[in-house]
């Protein structure tokens, strides 16, 4: 399924336990390209009321919505479960973990985005302020997400990091109710559990939502290892999570020669996981990419 880079706040919010305040989503979601073009048009809304409150408060902003390249038919695929997609994508970024830092730009990774043409210009006007104006700034900023939240979206936000707890809550819920509590998929989770504990893998969920990102989740963990090994200020084994958090995600430093070892053995988990899902993926993956496109156009990101 077709990678989409958030910002940096939410490398602490892969998945979320809970937070208060998020709308519920449609009875009757939209389709996926009526979502998407109905998140776009929000977004510029919730983009150009986010400046004009800037602006009344003192500080600049440009409204900023990033270019969205065309859908191939191969993301198309994907977002359907075809496994010759899958397995033609798995091939070459496994879980899509340590090939960002091998194909950074293929993947829009976070090493990337500062060398993008359609880098965030907001970006560069927060680089040349001191720290004490920054400060103003972030608390400013937090202030108008609320503003046009409420004003384009109808939702009561907190922060710009409350609005990313909003998308994340709402997606769970979402799928909790529809995808993991329908019978055919919980049949088809728990024969690829068998399949995947039979090949020697560590399974302790086998809700399909649990199921379908336990591979990402191994190898980000793995990941995050390798950043606290790294880092003198923070604990090498991550503390537990705080209720309604989740760990901050401690990206390592490595090159490309480094990553390489590590992205072999995620290539093979990944292929495992696409045999062993062979039968459950053609059927969760369109379910989840028109859940997630329901999430982005309630919340126009």
């Amino acid at each position: 399924m077709t990678r989409k880079t958030l910002p940096t706040a939410l490398l602490a919010l892969a998945v979320l336990c809970g937070c208060g305040g998020a709308a519920e989503t449609a009875a009757t979601p939209p389709s996926p390209s009526a979502a998407t073009a109905a998140a776009k048009d929000k977004k510029h809304q919730l983009e150009a009321a986010k400046a004009d409150c800037m602006k009344q408060k003192g500080f600049k902003y440009v409204a900023w919505v990033r270019p969205e390249p065309p859908q191939s038919d191969e993301d198309r695929r994907r977002d359907a479960g075809d496994y010759q997609a899958m397995r033609k994508y798995r091939e070459k970024y496994g879980f899509e973990v340590f090939a960002e830092y091998i194909y950074p730009k293929e993947l829009n990774a976070p090493a990337a985005q500062g060398e993008s043409p359609d880098q965030d210009p907001n970006m560069k006007i927060q680089g040349a302020l001191s720290e004490a104006q920054l400060g103003a700034y972030h608390k400013a900023k937090d202030a108008c997400m609320a503003t046009a939240g409420k004003q384009v979206l109808g939702v009561t936000l907190k922060s710009s990091l409350d609005y990313y707890n909003q998308i994340a809550l709402t997606r769970k819920r979402a799928t909790a109710t529809t995808i993991d509590t329908d019978p055919k998929l919980v049949e088809l989770a728990t024969a690829m559990a068998t399949c995947l504990k039979g090949k020697g893998y560590a399974v302790t969920d086998t809700t399909p939502t649990a199921l379908a990102k336990r591979g990402r989740d191994v190898f980000t963990a793995q990941q995050d290892k390798l950043g606290r090994e790294q880092d003198d200020t923070v604990p090498d084994i991550a503390p537990p999570a705080k209720k309604g958090e989740n760990q901050p995600i401690h990206m390592p430093s490595l090159t490309a020669e480094q990553a390489r070892p590590y992205l072999a053995k995620e290539i093979k988990a990944a292929l495992d996981d696409l045999e062993c899902g062979k039968d459950f993926y053609p059927v969760f993956a369109p379910r989840k990419s028109a859940i997630d496109a329901q999430v982005r156009a309630q919340f126009a990101y």
